[in-house]
């Protein structure tokens, strides 16, 4: 499993973060009409943040500059997504969302790349050559902060503490936005559900006098 299929199946597993918080959500009474109606506060910082990861994924691993820039644009990336969690961070499940890059990025920082565990790499169904992946180095007795490194297998991928509270984050937000009545949205109330119901009642009775 090396630096680039890695690279996707953690995109693979994103996107399964994604689809199964939406299938909780509209199992819970969520509508998908809903995803029209989302709006993050500069988010597009996000696709920023995304860009340089894509563009660590492209840096040569026999270069002797190799690691320093990968592990560079990786910490990199994570400084605009850091910040839409901080500037979004009153909305449900943000705070979960922003410490989970925060646990990545303080591990990845002090390793100098993310460790992994090579065993759960195996275990995952690939191959522990970590050599040609300039962006993650091998977990073992000189790791710091070795609990937050990349040792949870799962199908095609191996990932870190850090990406599950990610992912809890992500799927909070998304149960939230999908379960906020459509109407409120609309007009950017930020209320419980059902709180502001008899003040539109009464807008909606006025109205017709």
């Amino acid at each position: 499993m090396q630096g680039g299929s890695r690279y996707r199946a953690r995109m693979v597993w994103m996107g399964i973060v994604l689809v199964l918080s939406i299938g909780f959500a509209v199992l819970r009474g969520g509508k998908l009409s809903n995803l029209a109606e989302i709006y993050i506060t500069a988010w597009w910082l996000l696709f920023v943040g995304l860009a340089i990861q894509v563009a660590a994924g492209f840096v040569p691993a026999d270069r002797t500059y190799s690691e320093e820039l990968a592990v560079g644009l990786i910490l990199g990336s994570y400084l605009p997504l850091l910040l839409v969690a901080w500037i979004n961070r009153t909305r449900s499940g943000m705070w979960l969302v922003g410490l989970g890059i925060l646990m990545n990025f303080v591990v990845i920082a002090v390793n100098q790349g993310m460790p992994v565990l090579p065993e759960a790499i195996t275990l995952a169904g690939g191959t522990a050559d970590l050599a040609a992946d300039p962006k993650h180095v091998v977990l073992d007795t000189s790791t710091l902060l070795p609990f937050l490194a990349d040792i949870i297998p799962i199908p095609q991928n191996v990932i870190s503490m850090g990406d599950v509270v990610l992912g809890v984050g992500i799927g909070v937000f998304l149960d939230d936005q999908l379960t906020q009545p459509l109407r409120y949205f609309r007009h950017r109330i930020d209320a419980e559900a059902g709180s502001a119901a008899p003040q539109l009642r009464k807008i909606d009775g006025g109205a017709g006098r």
